[in-house]
């Protein structure tokens, strides 16, 4: 059913919270696997399980702010995998709740655009034309709908601007076998989120794996939350319908 099995994908951020949730289902589909954390350490115990289902798995690392470590991870990658199919550019940074919304730091804004912005396009600018050229890829941007919140504008600034690069770049994508759509895990209980938040990281699937399975979908803003509770077919099926 899934269409994945034996492709190739890299999963930012997949030690823990949703990349780590992202990958196990992808496994389950039979997906190979490059796990993506700051140091190899924190991926060493996942890539032995992961292979214990079946599939290939192999860890990189780079710290998502130096654009130098991000090319030294995807050369990383490039050499272990033989391509890459599919990405999560999952991992992202929410620099610190500001008591005073007039008050920010311009290094709040920097450090939020170098980790969720610019690492993610450099990510994409390499990966996305081999999987042209193949034809076939998937590329999905991790997002947030977090509104309202003049206290956190750098994340939320940033995280727009992912919304942005994705509805600009994906009708360039048309008809090509490539796709790129943006996932929204909902609030969750993560390092990220905070322990206040209202939703278990492992309600991101089924919907996490939506966007990489569903055909003909470009630009489209998947809410891993409308999915809760679904096997993954009638995932697929309430996307196809709407």
């Amino acid at each position: 059913m899934s269409g994945l099995q034996g492709r190739w994908a890299l999963v930012t951020g997949a030690s823990r919270g949703v990349g780590l949730h992202v990958c196990e289902g992808l496994a389950g589909l039979g997906c190979n696997l490059v796990l993506h954390s700051r140091a190899l350490s924190h991926t060493q115990a996942l890539v032995p399980r992961l292979e214990g289902v079946g599939v290939q798995a192999v860890a990189v690392a780079g710290e998502l702010s130096d654009p130098v470590q991000v090319d030294v991870m995807i050369d990383a990658a490039l050499k272990q995998a033989p391509v890459i199919d599919i990405v999560y550019n999952n991992a992202a940074v929410m620099t610190p709740w500001r008591d005073d919304p007039w008050d920010v730091p311009a290094d709040d804004f920097r450090k939020s655009f170098e980790v969720n912005v610019i690492s993610l396009a450099r990510i994409c600018y390499r990966l996305v034309p081999p999987m042209l050229e193949r034809r076939w890829g998937r590329v999905i941007n991790v997002t947030s709908g977090i509104q309202e919140q003049p206290n956190l504008t750098p994340y939320a600034v940033s995280k727009a601007a992912v919304d942005k690069f994705v509805r600009d770049f994906a009708p360039r994508l048309a008809g090509t076998g490539v796709q790129m759509n943006l996932l929204d895990p909902g609030w969750l209980r993560t390092d990220l989120g905070g322990p206040k938040a209202p939703n278990d990281p492992a309600t991101v699937l089924p919907g996490a794996l939506v966007p990489a399975l569903l055909d003909g979908a470009g630009g489209r803003l998947f809410r891993a939350q409308d999915y809760v509770g679904l096997s993954l077919s009638q995932a697929l099926d309430k996307a196809r319908a709407g």
